[in-house]
């Protein structure tokens, strides 16, 4: 069943019968209307016909206001209707491309739908800022506690928050206040987070601050660390760069891969080309710096206590660190069978 019952197109058609030729001209490549679908700005329009972009302006709010006395206008109203529906069906308040892409595919029919919104009444249009896409509202006391919900959810979230989908929509709820029960299902809210500049989704569907690394991932390293976290154990760096290629689509070339994780602080080499993440409480540094940091920790061990702590934190031989446990200028054997500091 289509979203919407009326063909866009049409419905602009008739309504910009009043108009005269330039007019008409003017609103069409104002608002991609034609076969060309770039709107085109106040100063390129008037470029073309060698006016300032204030008479532009006048233009267009002159044509706006012709078609909304006009006969045609109030015709299509049913058309607005249907659009004043469907938007608080969405919500109440939708973020603008969604909205349009959810409707039509192709830029022009979005372009005609996008005249339409700002033909009716019923819709106010806020303009992008540094929290928040373009949107289109039609219940301002909606939008505001959508508004303030999600800079709330966004001021408890840390740079290296990652959260899944369900718990991030879980916590925004918990924030928005007085809301209607219509409105709280998972796909309203998932459209009301979609709002926000300031809190996104990565390529694996969890969420957090939108200009993290852990969000917003721009090299191999941070997808390595991406792919490493939802593994949740150690990985070889072959297998990391092949995960890459698979879930992000980045040509991940094995060597290349490999480097980046010997210089990231977040990446600890825990056996034979084994990575895991310093976050899970690794530490760097070789199997006897591992053996150095247990006896300091702990005090006198026995071999095989030593063995078990160190294979927690890597992945070797029972012997190599026995081998490792031979060195007596950093390591004793006491009378008691146990190892201690040198």
């Amino acid at each position: 069943m289509p979203a919407i019952t009326f063909k866009p197109k049409q419905v602009t058609k008739r309504l910009l019968v009043p108009l005269s030729a330039r007019t008409l001209d003017v609103m069409t490549k104002r608002y991609g209307l034609g076969e060309e679908t770039t709107r085109m700005t106040l100063d390129a329009i008037g470029g073309t016909y060698g006016i300032t972009r204030e008479r532009v302006r006048q233009i267009e709010n002159f044509a706006l206001s012709l078609i909304k006395k006009s006969e045609a206008f109030k015709k299509e109203a049913a058309v607005f209707e249907e659009l004043h529906k469907l938007v608080i069906s969405m919500g109440g308040v939708v973020c603008e491309e969604d909205f349009l892409m959810h409707l039509a595919k192709d830029a022009s029919t979005q372009n005609h739908l996008y005249f339409l919104l700002v033909l009716g009444d019923q819709f106010k249009r806020e303009k992008e800022d540094e929290h928040f896409k373009h949107r289109w509202i039609v219940d301002d006391k909606i939008s505001m506690k959508v508004h303030q919900a999600i800079k709330d959810l966004y001021a408890s979230l840390s740079n290296e928050d990652l959260i899944p989908e369900s718990e991030i929509l879980a916590s925004f709820l918990t924030h928005l206040k007085d809301v209607s029960e219509q409105y709280k299902n998972e796909e309203i809210t998932k459209r009301w987070l979609s709002l926000s500049k300031t809190i996104a989704k990565n390529p694996l569907g969890e969420w957090g601050v939108a200009k993290s690394p852990n969000v917003n991932a721009r090299g191999m390293r941070d997808y390595a660390y991406l792919i490493l976290r939802k593994q949740g154990s150690p990985m070889h760096f072959s297998e990391v760069a092949e995960a890459i290629s698979e879930i992000f689509h980045k040509k991940a070339h094995i060597a290349t891969c490999h480097n980046e994780l010997i210089k990231d602080n977040r990446f600890v080499l825990v056996g034979r080309g084994l990575y895991a993440l310093s976050s899970w409480g690794y530490e760097k540094g070789v199997v006897k710096d591992v053996i150095l940091k247990v006896l300091k920790k702990e005090g006198p061990l026995s071999k095989k206590e030593i063995i078990d702590r160190v294979l927690k934190e890597r992945y070797v031989k029972e012997n190599t660190v026995f081998v490792n446990l031979q060195d007596t200028k950093l390591f004793k054997k006491m009378k008691d069978g146990k190892y201690a500091l040198a």
